[in-house]
């Protein structure tokens, strides 16, 4: 009896179980993001390194160097990667960080599309199930004691 009221009576989130779910999703989210953070980094490298290999579209309103986006992409394809690995570890600044870097990444990912559309596409698409999985379940989950 007592055990049911003080579950109806609101208990604290520090008190309940964390579903599995919620620690799947942010398993799956973490794991996406290091690889999206290394699909990213790897994009920029190849910017950097071989300028011809993307060509833009004419007329496009962020046109940018590749080298730039190179740079573009490896720092954050870096910082990706790392707030991934951080957001195995359940913290919660890390699901902040996680969020706010996949949005950033998403949008250099869309802005990214004239000059290779399948593989920005792939990334934007990535990005979105992270978001998605971090907003969703990330709440679900609290701060190792």
């Amino acid at each position: 009896m007592t055990e049911d009221a003080y579950s109806s009576s609101g208990a604290r989130r520090a008190d309940r179980e964390t579903s599995g779910t919620a620690v799947g999703f942010i398993l799956f989210a973490a794991i996406m993001m290091i690889m999206v953070g290394v699909f990213q980094a790897l994009q920029g490298i190849i910017a950097i390194f071989e300028n011809e290999f993307y060509v833009a579209t004419r007329n496009y309103l962020f046109q940018f160097d590749a080298t730039t986006w190179g740079w573009i992409h490896l720092l954050l394809g870096l910082l990706v990667a790392f707030a991934g690995w951080g957001l195995l570890s359940g913290r919660t600044w890390a699901r902040t960080v996680a969020l706010i870097l996949a949005v950033l990444s998403a949008i250099a990912n869309f802005l990214f599309i004239p000059y290779y559309p399948f593989w920005a596409l792939l990334l934007v698409t990535l990005n979105i199930f992270v978001i998605w999985a971090v907003a969703a379940h990330g709440g679900e989950l609290r701060d190792p004691v």
